[in-house]
């Protein structure tokens, strides 16, 4: 699956920022990848709330239009006090806002592509605009486009307002060296309630591109000092990790396993035949699927098969599950993949494990924390964010966690580690509230006997 980038130069982006306000964007559709057709358009815009269109020409020119309300094809006539067109030139050093023209609508809602009047876009479902100035809005042709009808690209983008800050933070987090080393302390003494079980297993899953490779190497740098890179990560619009993974992470170079074990797999995709498998991800629950077996989409691990583990104790299986979604895509996860988290989540709850759901990449999704990290918490949009989070998953605000990992940094910083070790230390409770679930009996022996989950 390609990944779907915006064509906006870092200029570009920040001049329309300057006319839209405090707002993130978030981008819907691209023309070259979905098609230049009104019916691409209206799949994956509709009912989406505040959008801006983004359209480019040859001349150099990046114009389009805002409006503050939904595109539904209602075949009615639009009116929106805040819609505006707007342009940005390859020469000109303050963008071009032009204002509806007073008791005129701003756009006809229907079937065909965007319809300003002045600019109506995807033309006869063709990579062109008409131009009428005088209708609606009233600009220079030369101004707005240069005159240059024809599209090479054309995006929609869903605009989301960041708001302010909380007078008071909704979750208390402590900013101190003292805090930093009391969770380093706390997660290097932490033994399971059950004597035959040494380490914690938490398992990772998430979306292609959602971090979970770069949080195990983040918490892997935290415990060593130093920025490592043990798990393959990057920024490609395919799964990165094709394994199933078992991480150990050492506090220092040469010094003891933490208690924990962090387990990576493939990520998973919307359609059935990509992304990690569902059957092979209850099977890791399980504790059935071996270290470094190479899953494949389209076939999961039968019970005969070399890299099936038949017989398994609960060192094997999971004993807390980690979603891990990147906050800058909340608004983009399609029905598809939110069925499938409601799978596993359903899947894992009658198998009894506790889950958690961590929000990554925080500071990109709000620049308010990406000044100050230390706002995570008090951040009007990360808080909104996490209650939909809440409500989608099912799972309560409690279990929702916000980090940032290490992505681009030489050097490690300590309000960063201070939000990784307190997601660890809450793994290392709920895998806790896993153990004590278990049967007395677990306890009382030194032997680890087999284990089946009842589910």
């Amino acid at each position: 699956m390609t990944a779907v980038t915006s064509s906006l130069s870092e200029d570009q982006q920040k001049k329309l920022l300057s006319l839209l306000g405090h707002v993130r964007l978030h981008l819907l559709y691209k023309a070259s990848v979905h098609g230049f057709a009104a019916l691409a358009f209206h799949n994956r815009c509709d009912r989406q709330g505040p959008t801006v269109i983004v359209a480019y020409n040859d001349a150099g020119f990046v114009f389009g239009a805002y409006t503050s309300q939904d595109y539904s094809q209602s075949g009615q006539e639009v009116h929106d006090g805040g819609a505006f067109l707007y342009s940005i030139s390859s020469g000109g050093n303050k963008p071009l806002k032009v204002a509806g023209i007073t008791g005129q609508c701003a756009f006809t809602d229907g079937a065909a592509g965007p319809n300003y009047d002045a600019l109506v876009f995807l033309d006869a479902d063709g990579a062109k605009i008409q131009s009428n100035p005088g209708k609606s809005f009233t600009f220079k042709a030369a101004e707005m486009h240069g005159e240059d009808l024809a599209l090479n690209e054309f995006e929609v983008y869903r605009v989301e307002g960041l708001g302010d800050l909380l007078a008071k933070p909704w979750r208390n987090i402590r900013w101190t060296a003292e805090r930093k080393e009391q969770l380093m302390k706390a997660i290097l003494s932490y033994e399971p309630d059950i004597k035959t079980v040494q380490q914690a297993r938490v398992l990772l899953v998430g979306p292609i591109g959602a971090g979970k490779s770069t949080f195990f190497n983040s918490i892997n740098s935290v415990f060593r000092g130093n920025m490592t890179c043990q798990a393959i990560a990057g920024t490609a619009g395919r799964s990165v990790t094709t394994q199933f993974r078992t991480y150990t992470i050492k506090a220092g170079k040469r010094g003891e396993a933490v208690p924990l074990i962090l387990c990576d797999t493939m990520g998973l995709e919307e359609n059935a035949d990509t992304g990690v498998n569902i059957e092979d991800l209850l099977n890791i629950l399980r504790g059935h699927i071996k270290d470094r077996y190479q899953l494949n989409p389209l076939t999961p691990l039968q019970v005969d098969s070399r890299g099936f583990k038949q017989q398994v104790t609960l060192n094997d299986v999971i004993h807390c599950l980690v979603y891990v979604v990147d906050t800058c895509k909340i608004s983009l996860l399609s029905q598809k993949m939110l069925d499938k988290f409601a799978t596993i989540r359903k899947k894992a709850n009658a198998m009894g494990i506790p889950q958690i759901l961590l929000m990554t990449k925080v500071d990109e999704a709000c620049p308010l924390v990406a000044g100050d990290l230390k706002n995570v918490y008090r951040s009007v949009y990360l808080q909104r964010k996490a209650r939909e989070m809440s409500e989608s998953f099912g799972i309560p605000l409690s279990c929702v966690l916000l980090v940032k990992s290490y992505s681009e940094e030489l050097e490690l910083d300590e309000d960063v580690n201070i939000l990784l070790l307190t997601a660890v230390e809450q793994m290392l409770n709920y895998s806790d509230s896993f153990f004590e679930n278990q049967v007395v009996d677990h306890a009382k022996t030194d032997q680890p006997e087999l284990y089946r989950f009842t589910d």
